[in-house]
């Protein structure tokens, strides 16, 4: 399995016009609100974009970049690239899925992901479409954080599910095996630290479903958009597609 990830890359490489790593943080803005590809059956990529509870902008190419937007379009397209050629699910890999928590267009895609919600603050409406989108069976995966950014996600899902909580999940649950067998939670090392995973599942029950993961302390979209571009040893690349494959199979069979 291992072989067909790193055969998967290199056809990713072949596939994409690489830019350097230094270009992509150098980009400009872009017009967000004009790329959606909408839904029409088969399963896209989504980000959920939000207001910042600090400048408004993440820490990417000077504050030109929100922080929501870090990795996109290119760590989005990969790993749905990694996820139709592996799977048997349909899978748009020419385009994603921007949405607010409170568009109803959300409930139309099972699985969400946002990047550094130690920026992030919700209306009371937003809210209330996350607490509205989880109980319906939507799985939301938070990554790209570290250190103190933990207190202000904690903060913002109180506010959409004050009666649950986050566990930390070992290498033992489902998730970790649901397409890859995941032997090693702290290979990954973003940020020259250990790497958590945490859970909110439904009715605070270890049992049941996941409704939510927080990827404490790593940046798996880091290494998904730069993958093409030899910057992370393919050891590494090959590691957070198999967190992303898995969450994506979890999120589309519980």
């Amino acid at each position: 399995m291992k072989r067909l990830v790193v055969c998967l890359l290199l056809a990713i490489a072949g596939a994409v016009v690489v830019a350097s790593a230094q270009e992509r943080y150098r980009r400009q803005p872009q017009n967000y609100d004009s790329v959606n590809i909408g839904y029409d059956g088969r399963l896209s990529f989504v980000r959920i974009r939000y207001a910042a509870s600090f400048s408004g902008f993440g820490r990417r190419g000077g504050g030109r970049e929100p922080a929501w937007a870090h990795d996109y379009p290119t760590a989005d397209i990969h790993l749905m690239k990694i996820v139709s050629q592996l799977t048997t699910v349909g899978s748009h890999i020419d385009g994603s899925n921007i949405y607010s928590l409170d568009d109803p267009d959300l409930m139309n895609h099972p699985i969400a992901y946002m990047s550094e919600p130690g920026f992030w603050s919700m209306s009371d409406a937003e809210a209330k479409g996350l607490r509205d989108y989880l109980l319906k069976g939507g799985f939301v995966i938070f990554d790209d954080f570290r250190g103190q950014d933990w207190w202000n996600l904690e903060e913002q899902m109180k506010r959409a599910l004050p009666e649950l909580r986050f566990v930390q999940l070992d290498g033992t649950h489902p998730i970790f095996n649901s397409f890859f067998e995941i032997k090693n939670l702290e290979f990954l090392q973003s940020y020259n630290g250990q790497p958590t995973y945490w859970a909110i599942f439904e009715d605070n029950d270890p049992s049941k479903r996941i409704m939510a993961i927080a990827n404490r302390d790593n940046d798996l979209g880091e290494y998904w958009e730069f993958s093409d571009t030899g910057m992370d040893p393919v050891d590494f690349s090959n590691e957070a597609y198999k967190f992303g494959v898995n969450y994506f199979v979890y999120g589309l069979t519980r």
